[in-house]
């Protein structure tokens, strides 16, 4: 229950912060490898990026790949969060009564290694799906998929089973770090919200407080992992299904790193913090919310 609790929290947040995502997806594409003024530069801000979207694509634009976020969102979030909440209730994550900062982060990361592994084909697929766009407003490599299922059956005829995991070397260090950075200062900050007693202990404004502190905090410590993530996963690719830009993870943040500097590695920052910000807001808050309620039913 656990696993579908989490699931379900992810999935909620998933349906209000899709459109953000296809704007992050779409900045982090933008000039890629190329040096700052040698491009022409389609989406100035996340503001102008909704804007643009909305204006040629509709809102149909906006909520690409909303079919696989969700499933993404129900398998890796719920297998993530659950297999935390089966560590945090099983005690590890206390030492004397109190949250241990090294145990939350190692816990949070390995539940990320094991969703990220889980979620990695879903992820692809939603990847190449938010990155389509009208020719007037494209950035990065333009896939031609027809839906979630079309992709996934067209990746697996063209590449066999290994080509759904394509990317996943950035997945995996993208969401261990990303879930560390979350699910530490998530329970950390609770701790302390509570402590300081600024709202009632059973009060859904600590769990609320405690995932904005959390969000800050995920938003800067993940988002170079994204953008490389979204490179990786997005690249054109050849018959032998290897990636014609980046041959991994190393490859592509050193690249990036090289032709765009430190500022290439932090694109879409700006949609990164409203899609990551609520995202980690909204789940976390209604994950907390989920597992209060079924409390006394366990």
């Amino acid at each position: 229950m656990d696993f579908v609790l989490s699931g379900v929290a992810a999935c909620g947040a998933c349906v209000f912060t899709n459109p953000l995502e296809v704007v992050k997806t779409r900045m982090q594409l933008q000039g890629e490898l190329k040096s700052r003024g040698s491009y022409h530069i389609y989406y100035r801000n996340v503001f102008h990026a909704f804007y643009t979207i909305g204006k040629v694509e509709g809102l149909v634009g906006l909520q690409k790949g909303l079919v696989p976020g969700l499933y993404y969102q129900f398998f890796m979030n719920g297998v993530r969060l659950g297999s935390y909440a089966i560590i945090e209730s099983s005690g590890y994550i206390h030492t004397n009564g109190r949250v241990n900062a090294v145990k939350t982060t190692v816990a949070g990361a390995m539940a990320g290694v094991v969703g990220a592994v889980m979620g990695s084909p879903i992820y692809l697929v939603k990847t190449h799906l938010q990155s389509q766009a009208t020719s007037s407003i494209a950035v990065g490599h333009q896939y031609k998929h027809q839906g979630m299922t079309h992709a996934l059956v067209a990746i697996y005829r063209n590449h066999g089973i290994l080509g759904l995991w394509r990317g996943s070397s950035a997945a995996v260090p993208r969401v261990s770090v990303g879930s560390a950075a979350q699910l530490s200062t998530f329970s950390s900050s609770k701790e302390l919200v509570i402590d300081l007693q600024v709202f009632p202990a059973n009060s859904w404004l600590v769990a609320l407080s405690a995932g904005m502190i959390s969000s800050v905090v995920v938003v800067l410590a993940m988002t170079p992992f994204d953008v490389v993530s979204t490179r990786l996963y997005n690249q054109p690719v050849d018959h032998l299904g290897k990636g014609q830009l980046y041959k991994g993870f190393t490859d592509c943040f050193s690249k990036t790193l090289k032709k765009e500097g430190l500022t290439g590695l932090y694109k879409g920052l700006g949609a990164s913090y409203f899609r990551l910000g609520p995202h980690t807001i909204l789940s976390l808050f209604f994950w907390d919310e989920l597992r209060k309620f079924y409390q006394p039913f366990r």
